[in-house]
């Protein structure tokens, strides 16, 4: 490292396995001051930033929420740059699930001002960056796909033919944007077939998706990335049926494993899966048992973790972090 290294202030609300992925990049390239925000009227998380802004050269800030809006803001007044990466519910505009930042006035307000205020925006596909356009100008806003580390998510063990999963949170809103109860519900249709939801839930939720489970459907509970791996690598079909997703981490991660995708047919699930996989119709449990079923005799695995590996690599977002960073400082 040199002797004046550039100092990087990196300010998160969550540790997700993509938010730290970034944190350990930027820490390879910079000298990072990573700080978990917490909440406003936390006096002494705001005083810590404030510092950390004052002796650092530069902000970079996951998600665009009312966070960001005030280390932007922050970093603006004292005369620092700022990046803001665009995780995807900032922008979107979902009413029908209730899904989104943009269908409340007062978050809608913040958000745009971070679009509008920080010296850089980073979309995480080209889906996402259309819906940060719908609020801001082109000028600052920059695709910089998320990245999987396929050395990590890699297959290395046999395939259970008949294994069909999906990864997510479980509440009620998650269960509708995801699809849940479409995955769910395609199970009857295949009853040789086991399929596994894999996840934390809340108990109201997770009790509807019970209600309505075939029984060749279980519920694998929170696990770790340790064992979610593992998941991966015996698991045939990998489904994500969302009705919106800005990238998919879950999804990229497991085609990296060579499962074969099964992928709703909207928002940025057609830019991960491209011809890899089979797709389907939002909300449609017999299309998606379907699809299941020819991606359970199929052999487009190899194929998935391809082209994983051509467009999503690790290394491909490292280095363009780092260019964008850079070019942001000079």
């Amino acid at each position: 490292m040199s002797k004046n290294p550039t100092k990087i202030l990196f300010v998160y609300t969550d540790l997700s396995s993509f938010v730290k992925a970034d944190l350990e990049i930027l820490k390879r390239h910079f000298d990072v001051e990573p700080v978990q925000w917490t909440r406003t009227r936390d006096v002494a998380n705001m005083l810590r930033i404030i510092w950390h802004i004052l002796r650092t050269d530069l902000s970079f800030i996951w998600f665009a929420g009312g966070h960001a809006a005030r280390v932007v803001f922050l970093s603006k007044l004292f005369g620092k740059k700022s990046i803001v990466v665009v995780g995807g519910y900032e922008v979107a505009n979902v009413p029908e699930i209730g899904y989104g930042a943009m269908i409340y006035p007062k978050s809608a307000h913040k958000v745009k001002y971070v679009l509008e205020n920080a010296n850089k925006i980073l979309s995480v596909s080209k889906f996402n960056k259309n819906e940060i356009l719908k609020y801001t100008s082109s000028e600052n806003v920059e695709l910089v796909y998320n990245g999987v580390d396929c050395d990590k998510f890699k297959p290395n063990a046999p395939k259970d033919a008949n294994l069909v999963i999906t990864v997510g949170y479980v509440d009620d809103l998650v269960t509708k944007r995801k699809g849940f109860e479409t995955f769910i519900k395609s199970a009857k249709y295949l009853p040789n077939a086991k399929f596994i939801l894999i996840g934390k839930h809340r108990d109201s939720s997770i009790e509807h998706l019970k209600s309505v489970v075939p029984p060749n459907v279980k519920f694998a509970g929170f696990v770790s990335d340790e064992e979610l791996l593992r998941w991966y690598r015996k698991t045939k079909v990998y489904c994500q049926l969302s009705m919106y997703e800005s990238f998919g981490m879950t999804l990229a991660e497991a085609m990296a494993c060579e499962c074969v995708p099964v992928a709703a047919d909207n928002a940025a699930l057609p830019e991960v899966v491209g011809d890899t996989g089979f797709y389907v119709p939002y909300g449609d449990p017999k299309t998606t048992a379907e699809a299941i079923e020819k991606a359970l005799q199929s052999d487009k695995g190899e194929e998935a973790r391809g082209r994983v590996k051509r467009l999503f690599p690790i290394e491909r977002r490292e280095k363009e972090l780092i260019s964008e960073i850079r070019e942001v400082l000079k």
